[in-house]
């Protein structure tokens, strides 16, 4: 399995409009710290290819990373930074096969509904393939926000969590799914010493990723507050746009 984030961002991305901060600097110059929205690519070893999320920036991400056609999409939740780039496949792409819970695609699907996807309603906890790759969404909490998922792969005997937005306190039932990935991509919007309500942030992703049993940890959903990209993965595993990332 083969995995490429696309976007390593938060909401708004790096770098912030209007914003000449030490990350959104290097953004701007081209370093690693420019960030597009969330979303990651996961390929199994038969080709197919399967989107976690579409961010608003999927338009380059689809360019900068040479593909035009998806397997399958998975929509983790309805804020707009995960499903609004999903307009690029007008045109390029007919019929998406899109997977998600019933809440989250009558949301996304309300305003999405002329790209005419194929609808697939999953539930908490229940596998489903698309390929020979396993899916099952977990939950997860994203206050105020309710019925919102994470995700795990799994390629043979082979596992991938991506824990999707949420903060550190993760239902026990997802915490007993998840345990012993041979990869976490894990939300840490913000470093050490910053208190947030519905992220984690780094060091809270840290101890997830122990607490769990991760064999290895990227840290996804970054803003600007962290220190420019080069600086800070010195000390932190942090993923950037673009990066891949075998599991075998």
């Amino acid at each position: 399995m083969k995995v490429t984030l696309l976007g390593t961002g938060d909401a708004i991305g790096t770098p912030v409009v209007g914003c000449n901060c030490p990350a959104c600097i290097d953004g701007k110059n081209g370093g690693r710290s420019r960030r597009y929205r969330f979303s990651v690519m996961v390929e199994s070893q038969g080709g197919k290819r399967v989107l976690i999320d579409t961010g608003p920036d999927l338009k380059w991400q689809m360019l900068e990373n040479d593909f035009s056609h998806v397997d399958g999409v998975i929509w983790t939740h309805g804020h707009y930074d995960h499903y609004a780039g999903f307009v690029e496949f007008h045109r390029i792409q007919r019929k998406v096969d899109v997977y998600g819970l019933t809440q989250t695609l009558d949301y996304i699907l309300d305003y999405l509904y002329f790209l005419k996807p194929v609808r697939h309603d999953v539930s908490m906890y229940e596998s489903f393939y698309i390929g020979d790759l396993e899916f099952t969404l977990f939950e997860v909490n994203h206050p105020p926000m309710k019925n919102v998922a994470g995700v795990m792969i799994c390629e043979g005997t082979r596992k991938v969590v991506i824990t999707g937005d949420t903060c550190k306190d993760i239902p026990h039932r997802s915490m007993s799914l998840i345990r012993n990935a041979d990869l976490l991509i894990a939300d840490a919007i913000v470093p050490s010493g910053f208190n947030v309500t519905k992220h984690m942030n780094s060091q809270q992703a840290l101890r997830f990723a122990q607490d769990t049993g991760a064999k290895d940890v990227v840290l996804i959903h970054l803003s600007h507050y962290f220190r420019p990209h080069d600086e800070e993965a010195e000390n932190l595993p942090l993923g950037y746009d673009g990066m891949e990332i075998e599991v075998l």
